[in-house]
């Protein structure tokens, strides 16, 4: 190769080299520094659209997993504590009503059994009224099928079909506790006849109010089993999001090793390529 004075073509091809290999290099630090083997879509961008594809969906489904854990909050935490209540005194009222059917009380023993009675009847309403979760009233009939309100509904999909929802409302079809509700609004065991057609009132809300808890359970199941499959899901949308975008840490690494290695031997190549020059004075001597 000739010698040449005003451009020295070796000196400008490692400079390009050195160049592309800093390029390289700093690409090579990016992937180690952040873990991630496609920053932007020149790396590679159809790799990136599937990624953040992948991505969106499981912030998605993380969403839809925390309206699933609320939705359980709101049957394990709410309804059915209420509805335990609620039995709970209805058990009592049916022990007054049958202490007060026996005919060895007489009716002043009656009319004290009824004030307790219709305290816890007054219970039962405070209960129906009060019982809510952020706002939704849960007892009062507001989750029966066909109520005049909106629905509430979980969603926990990606999209809008009802395969990614569940009704509470259809689901429950929990009609109002209330003693309206429950049909001992005007249930009185002062006397002993009212006592005894008490107790037949009261069997029957028993059983009514066994229904409707029988339901919250087996939505309490389907619940946890929705979350445990989801849970499952988002798991393999981020497996396979990682696989694909997540840099491999020891190939990376080596990769760095070499990109240095080039940057510093393209830069002594630089040095060299600039000295060539001087040959010319050699023949000038």
């Amino acid at each position: 190769m000739p010698l040449r004075i005003f451009n020295n073509l070796n000196s400008q091809i490692a400079q390009n080299r050195l160049d592309k290999n800093n390029v390289s290099l700093g690409k090579a630090i990016g992937k180690v520094a952040s873990g991630e083997r496609v920053q932007n879509s020149s790396d590679d961008g159809a790799s990136l659209a599937i990624s953040e594809s992948l991505q969106s969906d499981a912030r998605a489904l993380r969403q839809g997993l925390r309206n699933l854990q609320d939705g359980l909050s709101l049957i394990n935490n709410v309804a059915e504590g209420g509805l335990t209540v609620v039995a709970e005194i209805l058990i009592r009222s049916r022990e007054l009503a049958s202490q007060a059917v026996t005919g060895t009380i007489g009716n002043s023993e009656r009319q004290t059994l009824q004030l307790e009675f219709e305290a816890l009847k007054q219970e039962i309403n405070r209960i129906t009224n009060t019982n809510e979760f952020s706002g939704q009233k849960l007892l009062d009939g507001s989750l029966e099928a066909g109520s005049p309100g909106e629905d509430v509904v979980i969603h926990m999909g990606l999209d809008s079909r009802n395969e990614n929802r569940i009704n509470l409302n259809e689901t429950l079809n929990l009609a109002a506790t209330s003693t309206t509700g429950l049909g001992i609004a005007d249930v009185d065991i002062s006397t002993q006849q009212g006592a005894r057609e008490a107790l037949v009132t009261l069997q029957e809300a028993v059983d009514k109010l066994s229904a409707a808890r029988a339901r919250v359970g087996a939505i309490q199941n389907r619940l946890t089993r929705a979350i445990q499959n989801l849970g499952v899901n988002i798991e393999n949308l981020q497996a396979a999001a990682s696989s694909i975008k997540d840099a491999d840490v020891a190939e990376e690494v080596t990769d760095l090793t070499k990109q240095l290695l080039l940057v510093q031997t393209s830069a002594a190549m630089v040095g060299q390529a600039n000295l060539i020059p001087e040959g010319v004075l050699l023949l000038l001597q």
